[in-house]
């Protein structure tokens, strides 16, 4: 019995081996391509160089150039040096959304008004007895189902304005900007963007030879062929002209030729305006104050050595 039982044993123990034998000392079938299905993740090749190597440096761009021409030849004047951070942001949608309705609801003025029951003029006495007419019981005329009451659950003066955070609203500003000169649709001039009128229309109107009629029918005539010249009219998305101070020529051109564009000084310049129109053609010193009011998110108040230095503005390249 003690024999057989160590058969036993010693069969049980060479089973126990073959099994624990690695897979790959088995044979196995091999299965056609044909017949062979794949994961819907499954990658059959893979392309070369999709990773960067460990050993090479990562060199992000940090500045990106930005030309200054002149008005209205377009003429390049100089090349300037600016942050990543100021003129190139990605696009988001969400904070340009938020930046327009708070605009939006700041811009409401809420002043709707209308008088309730106590407030419009006459008695308030009881026309009629409660009972005994044989009508149906009535209050007083001010009732809102009166004509001539007052108004239930009218509006009342009330503020619409929301709350933005201040970073969050700058960060919208320079995403404007920069979805602008992504799109090659930021033109900055020099400063003193000025509408070129001729010479001999400015004295004919200034002597008062000419009519009101005489004088806006040439202006926009010439603006419009000017604006036609540069592919800036109606047809190709109108254009904002935004400058630091008013320009007369310029804001009257554009008033009476308004078809075309709109001028705007830089105090009257929100985040919507910078999204309306087809392109913006903004000064230089416009620009440089647009920036640097609109950078609250860029400034720190954790001093730390070598990483809190100004991002670039307008550095000149070429002159």
């Amino acid at each position: 019995m003690a024999g057989k039982g160590m058969k036993s044993l010693s069969e049980a123990m060479r089973s126990l081996s073959l099994a624990a034998q690695p897979c790959r000392a088995m044979p196995v079938r091999q299965v056609p391509m044909a017949c062979r299905r794949s994961m819907a993740t499954a990658v059959e090749t893979r392309p070369a160089n999709i990773t960067r190597s460990v050993t090479e440096a990562w060199n992000p761009i940090t500045t990106v150039p930005l030309t200054i021409y002149s008005f209205p030849t377009l003429e390049p004047r100089s090349l300037e040096s600016w942050s990543t951070k100021h003129l190139h942001l990605p696009l988001r949608r969400d904070i340009l959304h938020l930046a327009v309705v708070f605009e939006g609801d700041k811009t409401r003025q809420g002043t709707a008004f209308s008088k309730t029951r106590w407030e419009v003029h006459g008695s308030h006495r009881k026309l009629r007895p409660q009972k005994g007419s044989g009508r149906a019981r009535v209050g007083s005329k001010q009732s809102p189902i009166r004509r001539g009451g007052g108004k239930a659950h009218g509006p009342r003066p009330r503020d619409f304005s929301t709350k933005l955070n201040r970073k969050v609203y700058d960060l919208a500003w320079r995403t404007a900007l920069s979805y602008r000169y992504r799109r090659g649709e930021l033109i900055v001039t020099e400063d003193g963007l000025e509408l070129p009128l001729p010479e001999d229309f400015l004295q004919l109107a200034e002597s008062g030879a000419l009519g009101r009629e005489l004088e806006d029918g040439f202006i926009r005539k010439y603006v419009g062929e000017l604006m036609t010249a540069l592919q800036w009219d109606r047809d190709h998305g109108r254009t904002t002209f935004i400058t630091g101070d008013r320009r007369p020529n310029l804001f009257t051109g554009l008033d009476i030729a308004g078809e075309n564009g709109r001028a705007l000084e830089l105090e009257d310049v929100d985040v919507k305006d910078l999204l309306e129109t087809g392109r913006i053609v903004i000064e230089r010193t416009a620009l440089r104050e647009m920036i640097k009011e609109h950078s609250s998110d860029l400034v720190s108040r954790v001093a730390v050595k070598g990483l809190n230095a100004a991002p670039t503005m307008g550095q000149v390249l070429v002159r």
